[in-house]
């Protein structure tokens, strides 16, 4: 009998462990990870940038989970995309805590381009239309997500 208890605490054990921790992309943990706040004073002068990084989902596209948008201590936020399309997340994981592996980059992003991701956030015409000029953005494109 002291037996059978046991191995139902070790087997529930790995259920709520294995609930706490979603992997999307490439199976990653959250070791030697960088705060997102860290990353641009990392990258100094660098245009591209091997990285991983942790930080605070800010809002995810609507329409498929294709993109995310995770807080920056300046105000600003850093669009996060996923390598080759390979992978989406979950569109409700705003405010949830989340490790990312891949690219940093540093680019002008377009009007157009712009405009598109305003859409799948689920911006009005009215406000889209008001996006007339291109930006320098911080981007990153993931292999791998880990959602805490």
């Amino acid at each position: 009998m002291k037996q059978v208890v046991i191995v139902l605490l070790v087997l529930s054990v790995m259920v709520v462990k294995a609930q706490s921790n979603a992997h999307f992309g490439k199976e990653i943990n959250d070791r030697k990870a960088i705060k997102v706040s860290d990353l641009p004073a990392k990258m100094g002068e660098k245009e591209i940038m091997e990285a991983k990084v942790s930080g605070t989902v800010e809002s995810v596209c609507q329409v498929k989970g294709c993109w995310m948008k995770v807080k920056m201590d300046n105000g600003e936020s850093m669009r996060v995309m996923f390598k080759d399309y390979a992978f989406f997340v979950p569109k409700d994981i705003a405010g949830k805590t989340v490790v990312f592996e891949g690219e940093a980059q540093k680019k002008t992003v377009s009007v157009e381009h712009l405009q598109h991701y305003a859409l799948d956030a689920g911006k009005s015409k009215e406000e889209v239309a008001k996006i007339t000029e291109p930006k320098e953005e911080l981007t990153f494109i993931a292999d791998g997500v880990l959602i805490k």
